[in-house]
């Protein structure tokens, strides 16, 4: 493989979602540069991939991109993945891909599954397009700021949400865009357990009350009517 940096997307959820050159491009890299070794140890082993690993995470980027460029300078093949779906899309990577672009290397990326397509896909909202907004910020008063600005978007909008805060974004959307707003939930998508529900804040609501959600949610907000 050419000295450089390639961007692989890898699984949202069931391992064999990957692609034959996806693997290929692990299994040839000099080194893998994963947001979690832990976790991209079990695809690894799934397919039997011997490559070393280097964590590069939200907490190290800055260092671990001085090391990436040394190393890429040195002639190696860096493959970059995170824990799942594509680098950087609500996930480390930005910062490596950037510094590396000002240092004239190479940069390339084997496209992947991510969430966000996935989950319009499955809403069936995304004929004319969608708008991402990643994750909302912790603090309420960021939150409400970031739905009030979407609340008038003529695009589906959509979010990522940790199933911890599910229930909080369905009550914030019922608040600042509406009750009567459609909103869809995407949940464990591609495992055995994926779900898919659909309806107004309070149909969501009724859906997970006395449950506990586990796994990634992605919200998607539909224009008001």
């Amino acid at each position: 493989m050419e000295a450089g940096l390639y961007i692989v997307g890898t699984p949202i959820g069931n391992l064999g979602d990957i692609s034959s050159r996806a693997l290929d491009t692990l299994r040839e890299a000099d080194l893998i540069v994963a947001e979690d070794t832990r976790y991209t140890r079990r695809l690894t082993d799934r397919y039997d991939i011997t490559t070393r690993m280097m964590s590069c995470h939200k907490f190290n980027e800055h260092q671990r991109s001085e090391q990436i460029i040394e190393r890429i300078h040195g002639g190696e093949a860096v493959a970059m993945v995170t824990d799942s779906g594509m680098p950087c899309i609500s996930d480390p990577g930005s910062r490596v891909i950037l510094l590396c672009r000002e240092a004239g290397i190479l940069i390339t990326a084997v496209p992947g599954p991510a969430a966000v397509t996935t989950a319009v896909a499955l809403s069936g909202f995304g004929e004319k397009g969608f708008i991402f907004a990643g994750f909302l910020p912790h603090k309420s008063g960021g939150r409400k700021r970031d739905l009030e600005k979407w609340a008038g978007a003529d695009l589906p909008v959509v979010f990522y949400e940790s199933p911890y805060r599910l229930m909080k974004i369905v009550d914030e959307i019922e608040k600042y865009l509406g009750p009567e707003r459609t909103v869809f939930v995407a949940r464990e998508m591609t495992k055995k357990f994926e779900e898919c529900t659909a309806g107004t804040p309070a149909d969501i609501r009724a859906a997970y009350e006395n449950r506990t959600v586990k796994g990634e949610c992605v919200v998607i907000v539909q224009p008001k009517a």
